[in-house]
């Protein structure tokens, strides 16, 4: 079950994860298990502490077989693994969200149907051993905490909310914490004074592009990771690629390009981590398998 996260406007924020870190470390686009593996391996090459990996494709969109080859790698490893849901707008057979008008339409579960599929992707996935889920539809997120408060799904599943929600102000902080969030991925363009005040209106922690891609606008905040901190933790440190080749929905046909730019991803927290040395920062960051990530139980 989802923990008491009610905010009190007149109340210091969380100041830091269950563990006592301030930040973690996320890689985004980690399509499949070839490219979890990859990533992992560039970390421990460059020595960089991976947190979290997270998936674009849709859980729906990889087997059995590899939801529980994730599953056992990111368990062995003390990783988080937080999959979208595919039932989503933007793999539906309407067109609305793929045009310029109809963007914000991309993550709306559409219709009855749709959302039976979505809390299906979620509960195959969790029989596979994944606790993490990306939500981009509020609707969703109150079927599956409902489902999580009785009994039906794990308590330790945590629901990340998707950045394509764009919580971008204190009331919509406060709501999607009322409605039972884990997480909250802001706009990868807030400047750090509206991530001090989601901060202010929610305990959770927020998960922040330092690097966005270029479909998010392309921007590069790795020199402000102390900036952002000291305003916004706990936070995950998120690392998209600017320049990069689209890889949704993913396979065969795009693993060898999801691992070569997720290994990248890699590299550019590992540069996020010298430019806070460099500015003196005294940021915890959380050790592998830490309290409240949803590492996977295969």
């Amino acid at each position: 079950m989802s923990p008491d996260t009610t905010p009190d406007a007149d109340a210091p924020s969380s100041p830091a994860f269950p563990d006592g870190a301030d930040f973690r470390i996320e890689i985004p686009s980690v399509e499949g298990p070839q490219v979890l593996t990859d990533v992992l391996a560039e970390a421990e090459a460059i020595g960089v502490t991976v947190n979290r990996v997270s998936q674009g494709s849709g859980a729906a969109m990889l087997s059995r077989a590899e939801l529980r080859s994730m599953a056992q790698i990111a368990a062995d490893s003390g990783v988080e693994v937080c999959l979208f849901q595919a039932a989503r707008a933007s793999w539906d057979i309407g067109v609305l969200a793929h045009m310029p008008d109809g963007t914000g339409h991309e993550v709306a579960v559409r219709g009855d149907a749709a959302m039976h599929r979505a809390i299906a992707d979620v509960e195959r996935a969790v029989e596979c051993g994944i606790r993490g889920f990306l939500i981009g539809d509020l609707g969703l997120l109150t079927e599956l905490v409902d489902r999580q408060r009785s009994g039906d799904l794990p308590a330790s599943i945590t629901w990340k909310i998707s950045a394509a929600l764009a919580v971008a102000n204190g009331a919509m902080a406060r709501l999607v914490t009322e409605l039972g969030a884990t997480t909250i991925n802001i706009p990868a363009d807030l400047p750090a004074e509206i991530v001090g005040e989601l901060r202010r209106s929610t305990v959770l922690p927020l998960d922040l592009y330092l690097e966005g891609s270029d479909g998010m606008g392309g921007t590069v905040r790795i020199a402000e990771a102390v900036e952002l901190l000291d305003v916004g933790a706990p936070m995950y440190l998120k690392f998209g690629l600017r320049n990069a080749t689209p890889v949704y929905p993913s396979g065969v046909h795009r693993v060898e390009s999801a691992s070569l730019q997720a290994r990248e991803k890699v590299r550019r927290a590992a540069v996020a981590l010298e430019w806070m040395e460099h500015f003196g920062s005294s940021f915890v960051q959380s050790a592998p398998g830490a309290a409240g990530l949803a590492v996977p139980q295969p």
